[in-house]
């Protein structure tokens, strides 16, 4: 029997009697198949609409590589040539933060003889009295001293005979100033400041003959490294000696000042000169980065001696502060963190921000008398639009400006002056565009702009004048 042939039922049922397609024997394989592509040249055809395709030089991928390669070059010389115009911009592209030399090498203290305390009538009372149960041996008698002082029985003994011996005040103060012992020099600022208090009828609580004076003060801090040349200006932070970090009796320095000066009402032991040149190197230590974590009590000190001055010395001393400190320091961010370090809320401190602010205008423009009228003009005659302006120069004049306007009252009541401000406040803001990349550009900008809305709420709500305290 034929496989392809129908069966006998389908031969009896004329449906399905129909002639059927004839079947393939096998079925075809993928060799086949590519045997029939190759024997009819459809590879020929392929690859001639390949190379119609491409071109008559046909696809190569080293050509795109060539290709991508070269517009990497032209990016590349786009971006140097960027960086080339953006430094043509503005040369000062390293801005240094603000940092100065305040101390330089510490010297050695001074070796002082303590025959002297030896000698006082307390240590004399406590040799010779038989109630103690031993003997105190004269050699003895300054660790005798110093146990008494640590543990604060010294000065209850001060306040039974109400009064201090002058070998034991000089003596503690050589101990404040100069000791490495921690225990020690704390114990003794703690003592200076107890004696130097003020009871309820505003009278001392004992007896002092020998008080800290300027120059066993000035001593000491040069002693520590304090530069006293005007003409030292290192203004970047690396530069700062940081091998034998900050003096370690500089707190004890600031608050012996301190306690001096709240018992002016009593005693004036500084001069106005001497608290003048104190003032001076108080606000000198706002520049050194190493006493930032002694900002309160540098404050602390620097608000005892801006009170320290009568009411008739301190607008002259206040402006030869003021001179004196635009001297030392740099027209850079270093000038910017002294004036605004200078915190307080009280006409004195406010007034000093403000002479500070002009003296350093001053020297910038090279005037020799300070002159605010010459100022603003200078200062509103900067064009922001000019390719040469430097707008870092800009950023100091507007924060100085600013503080020399409106920290005191001297200018509240000239119309004139505060409405060319505010003007050319407002051209800042809106002149320098969002996309000017040159250097401090964008800060001008902003500090401009929050200027501009600070002066427009001092216009309106006016100023309150604070008494001298």
């Amino acid at each position: 029997m034929v496989l392809d042939e129908p069966l006998d039922f389908e031969k009896e049922d004329p449906l399905l009697a129909t002639t059927r397609p004839a079947k393939r024997k096998k079925a075809i394989g993928l060799d086949d198949l590519l045997v029939d592509f190759f024997a009819t040249g459809k590879d020929e055809l392929k690859a001639a609409g390949v190379k119609s395709k491409h071109g008559t030089k046909g696809y190569n991928s080293d050509d795109e590589d060539n290709k991508v390669t070269e517009k990497e070059i032209k990016f590349c010389k786009f971006v140097e040539e960027y960086e080339e115009q953006s430094k043509e911009m503005d040369a000062g592209d390293d801005v240094p933060q603000w940092g100065q030399r305040i101390f330089s090498y510490q010297k050695s203290p001074p070796v002082l003889s303590a025959t002297e305390v030896e000698k006082c009538q307390l240590l004399q009372s406590f040799s010779s009295d038989d109630h103690l149960g031993f003997d105190l041996n004269i050699e003895q008698g300054e660790g005798f001293l110093e146990g008494l002082l640590v543990d604060g029985w010294l000065f209850k003994l001060v306040l039974l005979h109400s009064s201090v011996e002058d070998s034991i005040a000089l003596w503690i103060l050589t101990k404040l100033l100069y000791s490495s012992n921690e225990k020690l020099r704390v114990a003794a600022s703690d003592f200076w400041d107890s004696i130097l208090s003020l009871n309820e009828a505003d009278k001392l609580l004992v007896d002092i003959g020998h008080f800290p004076s300027y120059s066993v003060l000035k001593s000491a801090v040069i002693t520590y490294g304090f530069i006293f040349d005007n003409q030292t200006k290192v203004s970047t932070s690396e530069d700062v000696i940081a091998d034998d970090g900050p003096p370690q009796n500089i707190i004890e320095w600031l608050k012996i000042i301190s306690a001096c000066c709240k018992i002016r009402k009593v005693h004036s032991i500084f001069s106005s000169s001497e608290a003048e040149e104190l003032l001076v190197i108080v606000i000198s230590f706002l520049l050194d980065r190493r006493l930032e974590g002694l900002l309160l009590t540098v404050g602390d000190c620097l608000s005892s001696l801006i009170l320290y001055f009568d009411t008739n010395e301190w607008e002259h001393s206040c402006v030869t502060v003021a001179q004196s400190i635009a001297q030392r320091v740099t027209l850079d961010l270093n000038c910017l963190r002294i004036v605004d370090c200078i915190t307080g809320t009280n006409c004195r401190s406010k007034f000093l921000r403000s002479q500070l602010a002009l003296q350093f205008l001053k020297i910038s423009f090279g005037l020799k008398v300070a002159n605010v009228e010459k100022i603003l003009k200078s200062v509103t005659s900067i064009n922001v639009k000019d390719k040469e302006c430097n707008f870092f120069s800009l950023y100091l004049y507007l924060v100085l400006m600013d503080n020399l306007l409106f920290s005191s009252d001297a200018f509240r009541d000239k119309h004139t002056i505060i409405n060319s401000w505010r003007n050319f406040l407002r051209n800042c803001s809106t002149q320098i565009g969002c996309t000017d990349w040159r250097l401090y550009a964008s800060k001008v900008r902003n500090k401009a702009s929050y200027l501009l809305q600070g002066a427009i709420l001092k216009r309106f709500s006016g100023s309150v004048s604070l008494p001298i305290q």
